[in-house]
């Protein structure tokens, strides 16, 4: 991380989460240090059950990253080259990656204006002969709209991937983020709500043979040893990974709490502003991964918020139909307006469980001094 003045204000300050707990971290280390299990092993499958029981789910399977357990959920479901799969181009790019790295053509449809999650309504109208799966990205937070897509999904005998990155213990009407769909997939990434010390990801499901297909694609599609049934993969979790995770899950609840009512004092400390303000739609727990604005002078803004110190994020300002990668899409600009226009827009203020009402009160005075002179 950069250098930041006394008075300046972190979009992210992870040696914070890490401090309070550092006596546990290091007891993880070196107990997976004591016992040289370095490359999956117990401290990986302790985590499996924990988190596959956190999501209420008979299935947690480790892997080395959020992006490995979205390709690893293409082949388990059955997608495949010529295949389509209908998915939101608001969104980190790893999502779209997925689905072409198995040679499949990713289909998008635009995003709810409010929530920022697909816009279900546009779903079924995108299915054809070719469409194998539908893939909802739960952004910033908050769960997509589910119930419809399942639905959809059932009615077409489609697989429903969840894209969970940014949801770890998010809930749709009581039920836990990476628990609706076939299949659910997750990110450890530092940043993350709950987050490793490098990179990591799980894949989640109720379907046995869902989830046995995918421990042995991780591994090299191992039967048995040196046995190898397929094409596989290295993308196991490191020990270190899964018991550093450990220790963070038992406080994710209350680290998801905290951000909660940081959102929430941010919504009453901006409310007279010109900024759009994120919403937690009905039946969504929201677990502020993100806490996401609007403003129609977003890069002059958040120079003015540079400028006095204080850090903001974009997330996501290319739309993926938008990206070169993607040019052979032949997507134009108008296509999404609604996700053209949130990309525009979007400017991420610093959120995290440590933040504290001073600097989040700091935030808001220079967001309001900055947009007078705009």
């Amino acid at each position: 991380m950069t250098a930041m003045k006394n008075n300046s204000v972190p979009f992210l300050d992870l040696k914070r989460q890490c401090l309070p707990i550092e006596a546990e971290i290091r007891d993880a280390f070196h107990r997976v240090l004591d016992s040289c299990h370095f490359a999956s092993g117990p401290f990986v499958e302790a985590f499996e059950g924990e988190f596959a029981q956190y999501c209420g789910v008979r299935h947690c399977v480790c892997v080395n990253s959020g992006t490995s357990a979205l390709h690893l959920a293409m082949i388990a479901c059955g997608v495949g080259p010529g295949d389509e799969v209908i998915t939101v181009p608001f969104t980190f790019i790893a999502t779209a990656w997925a689905i072409s790295y198995v040679g499949a053509k990713p289909v998008f449809v635009d995003i709810e204006p409010n929530a920022y999650t697909m816009e279900t309504s546009q779903v079924e109208k995108a299915i054809t002969s070719r469409t194998r799966a539908v893939l909802p990205v739960h952004l910033y937070g908050q769960m997509a709209d589910m119930n419809p897509l399942k639905q959809i999904c059932q009615r077409h005998n489609l697989a429903l991937i969840e894209d969970a990155a940014q949801a770890h213990g998010a809930e749709y009407f009581g039920q836990r983020a990476g628990s609706i769909g076939r299949v659910g997939c997750f990110s450890f990434y530092p940043t993350k709500n709950l987050g490793a010390v490098g990179e990591g990801g799980a894949v989640t499901t109720n379907d046995d043979a869902i989830a046995e297909r995918v421990r042995v694609l991780r591994d090299h599609a191992q039967s048995t040893k040196y046995r190898h049934e397929e094409l596989g993969f290295n993308y196991r979790m490191d020990g270190l990974q899964a018991a550093v995770l450990s220790v963070k899950l038992r406080y994710l609840d209350r680290w998801n709490s905290a951000r909660k009512d940081l959102a929430a004092r941010y919504h009453s400390l901006l409310a007279d502003t010109t900024l759009t303000l994120p919403e937690e739609a009905d039946g969504r727990h929201h677990v502020w991964h993100l806490y996401v604005t609007r403003h129609p002078e977003r890069d002059r803004l958040r120079q003015g918020l540079t400028e006095a110190g204080i850090e903001t994020g974009l997330h996501y300002p290319i739309p993926v139909h938008l990206q070169p990668a993607y040019s052979y899409l032949q997507h134009r600009t108008g296509n999404f307006p609604v996700a053209e226009g949130a990309a525009r827009d979007c400017l991420s203020l610093p959120l995290y469980p440590e933040l504290t009402a001073e600097e989040q009160i700091r935030v808001v005075e220079n967001m309001k001094m900055t947009s007078r002179k705009l």
